[in-house]
């Protein structure tokens, strides 16, 4: 029976091996520390957090999220550690709540790894305060206890560190602040969570019982985003929905069903078997449940090698520690046994992920024939059909990710349509092996190719009068990269060069956005100049900040800020090291895009438990021209609707 606590109670432990679940009603900042008999953490290495996120005996999130699972082996704490802390605090910056008293009030449970709640704590009550000891686990006679604490700190994590007896809380909590920061930018933004947008089916997990593997890796469900809301006017005046414009609000209809298998046997995978009004919104939805089927496999595979190897120098630690078991062959039969062991446990957790990895490689098999052209490959059959679309997209392929265990499957990395984010493609060195072996000067070729594909794309993707796209090339060097689009005649005009080109782009896109923005305020959308674009505006910046001056840096910011609310975006080409002469005046610049690169590299995180994904860009085959023949399209009926 749950035992549902209120601040100060507690409550017995039956088992050893837990999770501690967190809901919240916002990206919240799950960690925990350690503390010896009278309650003191010793140092650093005894607080898990974003940038740490493992101690002995302790796993938990490497990113804010709503929603966190933290792994407690309780047995594998050391010996000193008499108490065990749950942290929670609200991340910091612009746009975000900055006290528990302005969001919903967080509920941790403390489960076994069957999912079974052994105690609950809501945390009421709580106003000014930013971050809040949630519970504590903690020895008393022999066994262990989980009380019920709730104590807010109004000035922050540092304040609820230094209370703990942490040397350099301050120090701690700004890097803690820093690593969340850094997750955030990272993450691949989830699609929104509703009723119709739920997968239907997904592939189990290997299952983690207290004989064959850890819990699953602390997983974060993705924070649910609202859809982007009516935000800039068309010319006939209403206003533009920003929403998919077949996506309804009432309950969609059932998927297909998949057809009847035997008995014991796995369901045959069907192309759109995830809720929505439409295929395409079916299989956007479908794409996004195999991405976190995927990651969440990997999790409890890593989770269950994990455990497996710290049992095995556990026991090898009890067994060599008797100075009796070293003598004779005792030693090495305890070796043989201990590393058999091992070797069962990481074995069965492979064939449960190779029924996992085997599943979603026949629905891949399935879906990717299916997708329409805004979700399918440069290679996709489906391009050699095009025509120019009446609808806008709800989303865009921009890319694929896969891990290393996912034996080369590759998932679609889909952005939703409008861009809630810019883009930005580095062109410098990331460390990754594929960047260490490309020069610099093939990089930046590479990139900007990278931002020329995503822009035909978006073109593609498209009616024809419903997207243009601007080009800055300060020194104009991106002549040869840009000439597909030059040569069908898609841009809105001419590349932008030298100073009086980047400053008048700029001038032109920010106008756009403070009258539209001014036209919203007034409610007057009929007031708009009849020359005015309310299209949507994709601007391509290459090699920034080269050719920027401190009011064009202004500007640049200015756009990435208020332009997606009102259909302005960007694309930069860019090497971050090139900004570092302007100090962190712009790090929110480069936050607040979703870094991609032009090489394969493993730098983006997925919302629900943070593995390190690869990237691969987008490109068509070596020899097609399958993208010049779909701009020529594109170009073809611009003329036309031009008449």
């Amino acid at each position: 029976m749950t035992a549902e606590l209120v601040r100060g109670q507690n409550h017995t432990l039956p088992q050893t091996r837990l999770e501690i679940r967190v809901s919240a009603g916002s990206p919240v900042v799950a960690g925990a520390t350690l503390g010896d008999e009278r309650g003191t953490v010793r140092g650093a290495e005894w607080v898990a957090h974003p940038a740490s996120h493992r101690v002995p005996g302790l796993e938990v999130s490497r990113q804010a999220a709503a929603d966190h699972r933290l792994a407690v082996d309780l047995d594998a704490l050391p010996d000193e550690v008499h108490r065990v802390t749950v942290l929670l605090a609200l991340p910091m910056g612009a746009g975000r709540p900055g006290r528990f008293g302005a969001v919903a009030a967080p509920f941790v449970a403390v489960t076994g790894l069957d999912g079974a709640e052994i105690a609950t704590f809501t945390l009421t009550g709580l106003d000014t305060e930013s971050a809040v000891s949630a519970l504590e686990l903690y020895r008393r006679q022999g066994g262990w206890k989980v009380r019920a604490v709730g104590q807010g700190y109004a000035a922050g994590l540092a304040e609820m560190l230094a209370d703990q007896g942490v040397a350099g809380a301050a120090e701690l909590a700004a890097s803690i602040q820093e690593a969340v920061a850094s997750g955030l930018a990272r993450s691949v933004t989830p699609p929104p969570r509703s009723p119709d947008g739920e997968r239907v089916r997904h592939p189990a997990g290997p299952a983690a019982s207290p004989d064959d593997g850890r819990p699953a890796a602390p997983a974060q469900a993705p924070e649910p985003l609202a859809d982007p809301a009516s935000s800039h006017t068309d010319l006939p005046g209403g206003p533009v929905n920003y929403a998919h414009p077949r996506r309804q609000t009432s309950a969609p209809p059932p998927p297909p069903a998949a057809p009847p298998t035997a008995p014991g046997q796995p369901a045959q995978p069907v192309a759109g078997d995830a809720g929505g009004w439409s295929m395409d919104e079916r299989l956007y939805n479908q794409i996004w449940g195999m991405f976190e089927d995927l990651a969440r496999a990997v999790a409890a595979y890593r989770s269950a090698v994990d455990f497996a190897e710290s049992r095995m120098d556990q026991e090898l630690d009890r067994t060599l520690s008797d100075p009796r078991s070293r003598i004779g062959g005792a030693g090495d039969r305890a070796r043989e046994q201990a590393r058999a062991k091992r070797d069962e446990l990481t074995g069965r957790a492979r064939e449960a992920l190779d029924r996992d990895l085997a599943q979603l490689a026949a629905e891949s098999a399935v879906v990717e024939p299916a997708l329409p052209a805004a979700y399918a490959g440069w290679d996709n059959p489906v391009w050699h059909g095009y025509r120019v679309p009446m609808e806008n997209p709800m989303a865009m392929r921009i890319g694929d990710l896969r891990l290393p265990e996912g034996n080369g499957l590759r998932i679609p990395l889909l952005v939703r349509l409008p861009l809630e984010r810019g883009i930005w493609i580095d062109s410098g060195r990331t460390g990754s092996e594929a960047a260490a072996a490309t020069s610099g000067d093939q990089l930046r070729r590479l990139a900007m190719e990278t931002a020329v594909a995503l822009a035909a794309r978006l073109l593609a993707v498209h009616p024809s009068d419903e997207f243009s796209v601007h080009v800055i090339d300060p020194a104009g060097s991106a002549a040869a990269q840009l000439s597909p689009l030059v040569r069908a005649g898609v841009l809105a005009g001419p590349p932008a060069a030298g100073a009086e080109g980047v400053s008048s782009v700029l001038a032109h896109l920010t106008r756009r956005v403070d009258l539209v923005q001014m036209a919203l305020r007034a409610g007057a959308a009929d007031a708009l100049p009849p020359d005015l674009d309310t299209g949507e505006q994709l601007l391509i910046v290459n090699d920034f900040p080269h050719g920027f001056d401190d009011r064009a840096v202004t500007q640049l910011r200015y756009l990435a800020d208020e332009g997606p609310s009102v259909g302005v975006h960007l694309l930069m080409v860019a090497d971050r090291e090139d900004a570092r002469a302007y100090g962190p005046v712009l790090d929110p610049l480069w936050r607040s895009q979703l870094r991609i690169t032009p090489v394969a590299d493993d730098h983006l995180a997925d919302p629900w438990v943070g593995h390190a994904w690869t990237f691969e860009p987008m490109r068509a085959p070596e020899g097609s021209h399958v993208m010049d023949q779909v701009l020529a399209l594109v170009a073809a009926a611009r003329r036309a609707g031009y008449r």
